[in-house]
């Protein structure tokens, strides 16, 4: 499976604010889309991200939700493609500890995807696998596995 094939499931729609927010908007967005991580866009595209992490950990050392989100904001950003395989993108998430990859396509921004979302889609493809190695043990037919 790839990147594209998760985009087609959950869509395409991706929060973004400028690094001049402020950290209480930031947490107002999260709050308010149900979500973990926001893309931090300038004039010039993508400029970072900010995630539930970083906000706690600003919390956490007495941060003013006044401030900008330029001050937390991750600078270097893991992206994927959208011929990415999301094998391989579970295991860059998982060595380099992030938990939300945008997708570029041609530098730009199309879609935001969650380690949630390479998960729920790796465990479809093996629930597909099971099913097709049921039918072929039981001599049915993929089409007859279904009803």
């Amino acid at each position: 499976m790839r990147v594209t094939d998760i985009i087609k499931r959950k869509g395409g729609e991706v929060v973004t604010l400028p690094p001049t927010a402020t950290i209480k908007e930031l947490v107002d967005l999260l709050t308010g889309h149900r979500i973990g991580a926001v893309i931090v866009e300038d004039e010039l595209g993508l400029a970072g991200i900010v995630s539930e992490k970083d906000v706690v950990r600003f919390v956490s050392e007495a941060g003013n939700p006044a401030s900008l989100i330029s001050t937390i904001m991750e600078r270097t950003v893991t992206t994927c493609r959208p011929e990415d395989d999301i094998r391989d993108l579970a295991a860059v998430m998982t060595i380099q500890r992030v938990r939300h990859l945008p997708v570029l396509d041609d530098g730009k921004l199309i879609a935001i995807i969650s380690i949630g979302d390479v998960v729920k889609a790796r465990l479809d493809d093996l629930e597909a696998e099971r099913d097709h190695l049921e039918s072929y043990v039981h001599g049915r037919l993929p089409e007859e596995s279904s009803t």
